[in-house]
């Protein structure tokens, strides 16, 4: 898979689409086409002449509104939109028992649009914790994490906005736990998870009585606490499997739960959310959903300042599926200390003319250590 993924990439190849009506004899031409290709930069673009296969560039949908994909600020902006939204959805929640559909809407559309158009940087941007906002951001992050797994899916319009808005209002029926247990800054005691462990049922309830709420939006509130193997809450509810949205949300609700720092607990490294996440390969989460979730994000995802094996200090811009401990990097220290002028852009799976590998990554730092804000370095034109 390196070989070909490698070769893919060198000819700009980013998706292969099938559509109804392919032919055998179009594939074996896909495969023998793909064979020939150069394994160097700078050769011949390929042409294809498959009639029901597309292979080429990742586009967006939608040419004419890719300014958001351009400018790390508006997309700061949208993220903190977003996050004004869902603070507007939970406040209508609570006060009127059904959340402000408009406002999450809104808020999703935006988010679906940049994920189409630029998931490494919308990926980048759930990293930034707003610790006195948690309720809200993990809102958002679970929504853009659940949409980068759809888009990844091949799911798209309508159907990928769906996706968004029901992770989105996952945890609604939160509105309904007692301030004094959501806001504990301690763990909870066990009679405080009896409590807190209501709110899938609150939030289906809410979301189902709710006009202008997909029907996938409570299911997925209800299901997103329950495991592959029967495990988890509401308890003693059966299902013979869970729905698809639910998965990938779960997938991201742990993921963004468990890297996030709060007063009672610590945030994981990203290789220890993965490692829980994969834990028991297929009981709790299904294996290759899993697997494609490391795929998009890495064990560092874009935006992260990581130690490399060399001692020197770079940030993660892009994710490279086929050896996530060697991503692309741009390195803003040396390994004597010395802050670059310019950062220097390196793609750590590249080898040396001895056939070494260049260097790797070691672990992720703390990018307050250095005052710095890594989403800085990240080229948006190019995530």
């Amino acid at each position: 898979m390196k070989d070909l993924i490698e070769r893919l990439l060198v000819n700009k190849i980013e998706r292969i689409a099938f559509e109804h009506g392919v032919a055998a004899e179009e594939v074996v031409d896909l495969m023998l086409g793909v064979a020939k290709l150069s394994t160097k930069a700078g050769g011949p673009e390929p042409t294809w002449r498959l009639p029901h296969i597309r292979v080429g560039r990742i586009t967006s949908e939608e040419p004419g509104r890719d300014g958001i994909a351009s400018d790390m600020a508006a997309i700061r902006q949208l993220y903190a939109t977003a996050v004004t939204a869902a603070e507007t959805a939970w406040e209508s929640a609570a006060l009127d028992g059904k959340p402000d559909v408009p406002a999450a809407l809104h808020a999703v559309e935006g988010l679906a649009d940049a994920v189409t158009q630029n998931r490494t940087a919308l990926v980048a941007l759930t990293a930034m914790r707003n610790y006195d906002n948690y309720t809200f951001t993990h809102m958002v992050n679970v929504s853009i994490l659940t949409m980068g797994q759809a888009r990844a899916l091949g799911i798209a319009g309508r159907l990928l906005r769906e996706f968004g808005l029901s992770a989105l209002m996952h945890d609604i029926g939160k509105v309904r736990t007692p301030k004094d247990i959501l806001q504990k800054p301690e763990r909870l005691t066990e009679q405080e998870f009896v409590i807190m462990r209501k709110h899938p049922v609150e939030g289906a309830e809410i979301l189902r009585r709710t006009p202008e709420m997909p029907i996938l939006a409570p299911v997925v509130a209800f299901e997103h606490h329950l495991r592959l193997d029967g495990t988890g809450y509401p308890a003693g509810a059966k299902r013979s499997a869970l729905n698809l949205g639910t998965m990938i949300c779960s997938i991201a609700d742990v993921y963004d739960a468990m890297r996030s720092q709060r007063a009672y607990q610590q945030a994981f490294p990203t290789d220890r959310v993965l490692a829980v996440l994969k834990k028991d390969d297929g009981a709790h989460f299904e294996a290759q959903l899993v697997r494609r979730f490391v795929q998009l994000l890495g064990i560092y995802p874009p935006g992260t300042l990581v130690k490399l094996a060399s001692d020197a200090v770079a940030v993660v811009t892009r994710v490279h599926a086929p050896d996530p401990y060697r991503p692309r990097v741009k390195v803003l220290f040396g390994a004597d200390g010395t802050r670059y002028d310019i950062p220097l852009e390196r793609n750590l799976w590249e080898r040396t003319p001895d056939g070494e590998p260049s260097d790797s990554v070691v672990s992720p730092i703390d990018p307050t250590l250095y005052g710095i804000d890594p989403l800085n370095f990240i080229d948006v034109a190019r995530a």
